[in-house]
């Protein structure tokens, strides 16, 4: 049975595809599919989702769904030198730990971490 254009109907389609070697199945319960990029994350909820194996290479078919995108923080951890630990414990009399974490704290700020622990005392 052929549809309306002339190409083969869903039966059809399914004996030539099995033919090709091409096997396609739907799956199920899916809730969200997560598109992870180097700047962001592109999250599908709710999609249909489709696996299609063809000549040894598996292939997943998105369809549908609602899109949201997510800029990525990029979260950097400050690194406090030895020279600004040893700076700060000199203004202020504390231990280099001490120091090395208040610079921490305060996001490498120098006059941040010696004003904190000055006011620590």
């Amino acid at each position: 049975m052929k549809s309306a254009r002339g190409a083969p109907g869903g039966r059809d389609a399914m004996r030539m595809m099995q033919k090709m070697g091409m096997k396609m199945d739907q799956i199920s319960d899916v809730s969200a599919v997560i598109i992870k990029t180097a700047s962001k994350d592109i999250v599908i909820d709710e999609p249909s989702v489709t696996v299609i194996n063809m000549q040894g290479q598996t292939m997943y078919q998105i369809a549908g769904g609602r899109v949201s995108e997510a800029q990525l923080q990029q979260s950097v951890q400050p690194v406090a030198s030895d020279a600004d630990a040893q700076l700060v414990a000199q203004q202020t009399g504390k231990s280099v730990e001490a120091s090395r974490k208040a610079l921490i704290d305060a996001g490498g700020d120098l006059a941040k971490a010696i004003l904190s622990l000055k006011g620590s005392s």
